[in-house]
Order: structure tokens, then C-alpha cells, then sequence
């Protein structure tokens, strides 16, 4: 064929061998251990983490799955942080060390503040920190959602969340939103309460403000649902 032909040379060809492992999605195990869901969350005044900690208690529901907390590194001096008042972090909870930490993982669930409608600096730092896991596509395949915290009830609820599906998506990973699967909740116009459903969320207002019970529900109820659903993922 002429130039711009389909044809290629056998010389060119790469072997399927060569790329099987390339190529393959990583199914989280079906192994009679617990599987494990990493809960990755950036909280600078807690909101975002008090929505970790009742994900995490949701998920544990869940017989067979372990909800796994993880801090996405701090990219701020301590000098600025004190400036700004945030509060000293739980040191129990661990940092990422390392991007291949994620790779252990069955599922994940990301939790940011919103930044003008986007995720914090600190959460778009450590997906920038994932190259080589987007390489070598060892993140494929695996489920992952978000929860967020925004200052106001037009401040990002939901662009925050959409806003980050392009990373999981570059990865290959599959995006699983709560929908209106909460039910009656979803509808409560009687309260402020954050959340979407793209997945749980936390009105900050100007840092005072704190979780409410419906929001923390919410945050539990999404544990619950991503532990099922990884669950139903390997087993059927």
C-alpha cells in the first residue's frame, strides 16, 4: 500500500507477549483477604476529614472489606500553615510515601476542598506524582470515587467533583458516583447539607462550620456503597 496504509512491517511488530503486561487491567483480587479500599483525602481545617473517618466506618460494614485512611502530602510550609491558623494533623493517619502506595489497593475514594471549582493543590500534586503508574497502567481497572468540601453552596459541590474524573480517566480507572441511590435524603430541602450525586460533601462556610449529621451520613452511606460495589466488582 501507498503511504497512510494500514500495512505494517512484520520487522515492526511487537510481540503480544511483550505487551500482555501493559496491556492488562488490574482486577482487584479475588484472594480470601480482606479487600481493601484507601480512603486518600487533602484536609486542611478537618471537614474533609471527618468525612474520611464515617466513610471509613461505612465501608467497614461491609464483611470482607477493610477502609484503609491515607493523607495526601502537604505542599504548604508550616510557617503558612500556622499563619493561616489550620490545626495540627492526626500524625496516626499516614502520609502517601510513595505513588506505588495506591497500587495495593482494590478501590479508592479521593477527598479534596474545592480550589475555584477544582481539587486542592495538595490532591492534584499527588495524581501529578503518578506517572509512572499511568505508564505502566498498573492503576487500571480499579473503581474510585470522590467526596469534597466546598466554602459555600455554590462554591463546587459538583464541578469539583466532575472536574477530577479527567485523572481517573487518563488512568483508566472506573468512576463510581452515588447517583440518587441515598434515597430520600438526596431530596432534604429542609437543611444545608452538602453532597451530590457525584459523592459526599461538606459546606465549610468560613471554617467554623462543622459536619453536620446529614452530611456525615451521606459521607457513611458512600462507604458503604463503594465497599459493595468492590466487592460485587471481584466476587459476583
Amino acid at each position: 500500500m501507498g503511504k497512510g496504509g494500514g500495512c505494517v512491517s512484520s520487522k515492526n511488530k511487537t510481540s503480544k507477549s511483550s505487551n500482555s503486561k501493559k496491556n492488562s487491567i488490574n482486577t482487584p483480587s479475588s484472594s480470601t483477604k480482606n479487600l481493601k479500599i484507601f480512603i486518600v483525602f487533602y484536609s486542611m481545617y478537618g471537614h474533609v476529614e471527618s468525612l474520611a473517618r464515617r466513610i471509613k466506618k461505612g465501608i467497614e460494614t461491609v464483611e470482607g472489606v477493610e477502609g484503609i485512611l491515607y493523607r495526601a502530602p502537604e505542599t504548604i510550609s508550616e510557617d503558612v500553615l500556622l499563619k493561616i491558623q489550620a490545626p495540627l494533623k492526626d500524625d496516626t493517619i499516614p502520609v502517601i510515601s510513595s505513588p506505588e502506595d495506591l497500587v495495593d489497593a482494590d478501590g479508592f475514594l479521593f477527598g479534596f476542598p474545592t480550589r475555584f471549582g477544582c481539587m486542592a493543590g495538595q490532591m492534584k500534586a499527588l495524581f501529578d506524582s503518578t506517572g509512572n503508574l499511568w505508564k505502566e497502567q498498573k492503576l487500571a481497572g480499579k473503581p474510585a470515587g470522590f467526596f469534597v468540601s466546598s466554602g459555600s453552596q455554590g462554591g463546587g459541590q459538583e464541578t469539583t467533583a466532575w472536574t477530577a474524573i479527567t485523572q481517573l480517566a487518563h488512568h483508566g480507572m472506573l468512576f463510581v458516583p452515588i447517583g440518587y441511590t441515598f434515597g430520600a435524603g438526596m431530596f432534604d430541602m429542609d437543611t444545608v447539607r452538602g453532597g451530590s450525586p457525584y459523592g459526599a460533601g461538606v459546606f465549610a462556610g468560613d471554617g467554623s462550620r462543622e459536619a453536620t449529621e446529614g452530611e456525615l451520613a451521606l459521607a457513611e452511606y458512600q462507604g458503604k456503597y463503594m465497599a459493595t460495589f468492590v466487592k460485587k466488582l471481584v466476587h459476583g
